[in-house]
Parts: C-alpha cells; sequence; structure tokens
C-alpha cells in the first residue's frame, strides 16, 4: 500500500477531514481542526528520516507497537503516544487499515462534547458552521 489508495480509504472513515500542513505533510483529522476535530494520522510526503506515516497509537498500545520492527516513536508527537512507521510495508495492507481505524477511533473519544454535537449535525448545516468558523478565524489572523 502507498500513500494514494490509503488517503483514499482515510477519507471514507466518518468524519475525516484532510490538511497540507508543516511543509509536505498530508494531515488527517477527525472533524474539520475549525471546528475542534484532532488529528489522527499524518502521512510525510517527502523523502526524511521522519518514517512515511504517524498515527495515534493511544497509552494501551504504544508500547506494543514500538516493538513491531519498522514502528518508532513518532518525532514531535511520542509524549501523547503517536508511532511511526519507515515504510508502508511494515504492515500488510489490512492490519495498516486496522491501526487507523484505532487511531481514528482513539481520537474521536477524546474529543469535546462540543465537537462531537457539531459532527452529529446534518451534513448541510455542518458544511455551513464550518464554513464561518473558518471566516472567523480567517479574519482573527488578520488582526
Amino acid at each position: 500500500m502507498d500513500i494514494e489508495p490509503l488517503r483514499a480509504w482515510l477519507l471514507t472513515l466518518p468524519h475525516v477531514a484532510e490538511t497540507m500542513q508543516w511543509g509536505d505533510n498530508l494531515v488527517f483529522w477527525v472533524g474539520d481542526k475549525a471546528i475542534g476535530g484532532k488529528m489522527f494520522a499524518l502521512a510525510n510526503l517527502s523523502k526524511d528520516s521522519h518514517g512515511v506515516l504517524s498515527f495515534a497509537a493511544g497509552p494501551e498500545r504504544y508500547a506494543e507497537l514500538l516493538e513491531v520492527e519498522g514502528v518508532f516513536p513518532a518525532p514531535y508527537m511520542a509524549r501523547i503516544f503517536w508511532v511511526a512507521i519507515e515504510r508502508y510495508s511494515v504492515f500488510s495492507s489490512n492490519e495498516l487499515k486496522e491501526q487507523l481505524r484505532n487511531a481514528h477511533s482513539v481520537v474521536y473519544n477524546k474529543l469535546p462534547k462540543r465537537t462531537k454535537d457539531v459532527l452529529t449535525m446534518p451534513a448541510k448545516e455542518q458544511k455551513k458552521l464550518i464554513a464561518a468558523r473558518k471566516k472567523l478565524l480567517k479574519a482573527r489572523e488578520k488582526k
């Protein structure tokens, strides 16, 4: 598996949004960050030593995953129990999807109630609220 099929699959999970941040990083969020969503996976698109993919492991699975060959503490994120993989072949396609489902679940369960409430809104209402929130945040940045 590589980033394109993985990206397509990740976008089928509930409430997932994506952004490009910090250079060449494709970030996947549970809920749009404008409404308090949190990231659960980060694909590193540049060819550096930080691995190809980082994701939330949660405190229960963190130590176990670090025992897998090719898995290491995620740079800047290890303190919140994130791991990174050196290459996509560290896990089979199904195992990687299971790890990312778990990452999505770990992060979703930690979202504040107000963010979860927005995620349960009808899509049209949610989209309108997100657009308004982004407009407000952009106006604050200009000040």
